[in-house]
């Protein structure tokens, strides 16, 4: 019997660079298939940013045609000001996928590293190099932040789908 194939784009938001992975699993293995990173300007407004995030976004979902999504939460840190405009680029990103009637699943940071190098002090480099080792790529997906969207598109990967 052979099990359908789960297309499953991963999210880092981020209103200046938000990173993003795809991956395709199918009988227990993840198969690799792009990544990248929308890159904004800060020297343009705030609502221009996020409308490019959008736009970028829907051209992706538009090229790859994934049929889950894995959206990183918000994290905090020390530095609420600074979660403002993660939290507004994820909006967006929730919306696009909300759109195209996309499943979302959300992981935290700690649940990637944990997922992905199975500790929750992980280091990027250290994420971006289990990455590299369980997608089977050459080298380190860079930048960081695409590797941490591909690190939540194999959580989802390997994380079971509510009915």
């Amino acid at each position: 019997m052979r099990l359908n194939k789960r297309r499953i784009i991963g999210l880092d938001p981020g209103l200046a660079s938000t990173g993003w992975g795809l991956v395709e699993y199918a009988e227990g293995r993840i198969r690799y298939l792009a990544h990248g990173c929308i890159e904004t300007k800060a020297d343009r407004p705030r609502a221009e940013r996020l409308l490019s995030i959008l736009e970028s976004l829907r051209t992706i979902l538009d090229s790859w045609e994934p049929l889950e999504s894995a959206l990183e939460t918000l994290y905090f840190g020390r530095n609420v000001s600074s979660a403002i405009p993660v939290a507004e680029a994820r909006g967006v990103i929730a919306a696009a996928l909300a759109e195209r009637g996309l499943p979302v699943r959300e992981f935290t940071p700690n649940a990637i590293k944990q997922g992905v190098v199975g500790i929750v002090s992980a280091d990027k480099r250290q994420i971006q190099e289990m990455v590299r080792i369980i997608l089977g790529l050459a080298e380190a997906p860079q930048p960081d932040h695409a590797a941490d969207a591909l690190g939540a598109a194999i959580c989802c990967a390997h994380s079971v789908l509510n009915p």
